[in-house]
């Protein structure tokens, strides 16, 4: 397998939602590929530990998650406990953790690709969409091609971006499977990172499409 990995201080990328359920559309728009997204993969031994994605090891969702499904029958993918599937797109599977007020803390979610995003021009093509969504504050932290995933490969982003109401960070991925390509985000305010960022990693790795 070959895995490269590019961390960078300057760029920028994407959006996320307001307050309540009026977050649930804007999320949304923030999971596609045009609406686009993914994530990574690999065994200990094929990525070391150091690397922005060294956590992405495909395997199959914890015990007691739930697991959603595209409408198209293309994808799966698994959320925790806590967690309750949400109403976007059509065509589309969203999850999140709410607080206070109905605000998503936490959001998950899978859209077939449906744009000019591919496997090589992922980290541009994220990056392009979330300002073209009206995103801002736009900093890639990370990205990386050639991570394996459990149905296939896919490349990723790791950054952060702000709307009119917050800030977010994610998690990106395209995934190519082995029945279709698709795009997976798993996105939290930064506040709640270091705690979600378990079950946000986990999920990513137990993505199938």
């Amino acid at each position: 397998m070959v895995v490269r990995v590019m961390a960078t201080a300057t760029s920028r990328r994407r959006r996320f939602l307001p307050l309540g359920l009026a977050l649930v559309a804007a999320l949304a728009i923030a999971g596609c590929g045009g609406g686009a997204g993914s994530g990574r993969a690999g065994s200990t031994a094929a990525q070391p530990t150091s690397t922005p994605f060294a956590w992405l090891s495909p395997a199959a969702p914890p015990a007691g998650w739930k697991v959603g499904r595209l409408p198209s029958g293309g994808a799966t993918l698994a959320y925790p406990p806590g967690w309750r599937p949400i109403r976007t797109d059509p065509g589309t599977f969203s999850a999140a953790l709410l607080g206070a007020h109905g605000k998503i803390r936490g959001y998950l979610n899978a859209t077939p690709r449906q744009g000019a995003e591919s496997l090589a021009n992922w980290a541009r093509f994220r990056t392009d969409h979330n300002r073209d969504e009206g995103d801002f504050r736009l900093d890639s932290e990370a990205s990386a091609q050639g991570l394996r995933f459990r149905t296939g490969s896919g490349s990723c982003v790791i950054d952060r971006y702000a709307t009119v109401s917050a800030h977010y960070r994610e998690i990106a991925c395209l995934v190519r499977g082995s029945h279709a390509s698709t795009v997976v985000v798993a996105a939290a305010l930064p506040r709640d990172w270091a705690r979600l960022a378990p079950q946000l990693e986990r999920a990513v790795s137990s993505f199938a499409t």
